[in-house]
């Protein structure tokens, strides 16, 4: 089964760019959404399994939609962002792709982070 994917990106040309490069790789792209509030709002109709940001909307932000979506459901997140480092003085530990990205990059991201869902987690001891 595909990865679903929901994409968050204000720009129009940018975020159908993203969603054919997503789907050409072999995703499913669930949704592409423009605002904070229609992010938020997709993610609870979707289910994503992993979320494609960018940081700053011109409706919202990509950040606090992402800090709401995952307070009732853990996400993996990556955020796309002509200014990664404002990104990062927010969100350290942030997984961040600086605008504009190429595709091999993007793919790189997501398999590490495919490759970090389907690790085995330590429970610790029994």
């Amino acid at each position: 089964m595909a990865l679903r994917i929901l994409i968050v990106e204000d720009d129009f040309m940018i975020g159908i760019h993203l969603a054919e490069m997503l789907e050409g790789m072999g995703y499913e792209v669930c949704s592409v959404e423009a605002t904070e509030a229609d992010a938020v709002a997709a993610a609870e109709r979707c289910r994503p399994d992993l979320m494609i940001v960018d940081a700053w909307l011109r409706d919202g932000s990509g950040i606090a939609a992402v800090a709401t979506i995952c307070r009732s459901r853990p996400v993996p997140h990556v955020f796309v962002s002509g200014d990664a480092a404002s990104v990062r003085a927010v969100l350290p530990a942030a997984i961040v792709v600086e605008k504009p990205f190429r595709e091999d990059v993007l793919a790189r991201v997501i398999q590490r982070m495919v490759d970090d869902m389907a690790a085995p987690r330590d429970r610790g001891p029994d």
